[in-house]
């Protein structure tokens, strides 16, 4: 679904596009990226670049098939939290394969791993 398409309340989506500003500010731990494979053109691969290359950003890519296409999951993280990307991969392979037994308990988990707030992750949940 296109982010335009809903409209989510206050607080929700505060690290949508500046994922990178606040990974390099130290407090955003982790993000994903993810959409059908040859669908969406929005992968921030070349902002991402020099921090890869400079090691100051963990980067793992992985393809995952979902039928009747595959799944493209971009995950960056910061030195140190590369077991977020590990528990988040697992999760999106459960997603994609369906065996997901709580999507609510997968999406909070998913909402911590990513650095959002608590109560954020309660409003999403609601909402």
């Amino acid at each position: 679904m296109m982010d335009d398409e809903l409209t989510l309340p206050p607080g929700i989506g505060p690290h949508n596009d500046r994922e990178l500003e606040l990974m390099l500010a130290g407090s955003k731990p982790m993000a994903m990226f993810s959409d059908a494979l040859h669908v969406s053109e929005y992968f921030p691969d070349a902002d991402f670049a020099p921090h890869v290359a400079a090691g100051t950003i963990i980067r793992v890519e992985e393809i995952i098939p979902r039928p009747p296409f595959e799944m493209r999951y971009l995950f960056f993280a910061l030195p140190g939290e590369e077991w977020r990307i590990e528990e988040a991969l697992v999760m999106c392979r459960n997603l994609c394969a369906g065996t997901v037994i709580d999507h609510d308990a997968d999406s909070a988990r998913m909402g911590e791993l990513l650095g959002y707030a608590s109560e954020d992750i309660e409003t999403f949940l609601k909402h």
